[in-house]
């Protein structure tokens, strides 16, 4: 894993990023020693998403739902 302060990341950003990219491996960026900062790869999240959540079961749409109601004069 590499380190490298803030001045030296923003001088190189993008040979940094051709770094990450290419080895897939993290860099820590630093300030007066001390890690602040990770700059890594970008993953895609290719899982499907699971519908539902915590409403999911508890609600029914009735069967009318879509239909207008009449109004009387």
């Amino acid at each position: 894993m590499q380190i490298t302060n803030i001045s030296d990341a923003k001088a190189s950003l993008s040979k940094l990023i051709k770094i990450v990219q290419e080895t897939k491996e993290p860099i820590i960026i630093g300030k007066a020693g001390n890690p602040v900062a990770i700059l890594s790869a970008y993953k895609d999240n290719l899982t499907p998403r699971t519908l539902g959540g915590s409403w999911e079961g508890k609600v029914k749409v009735m069967d009318d739902f879509d239909e207008s109601p009449e109004f009387k004069s």
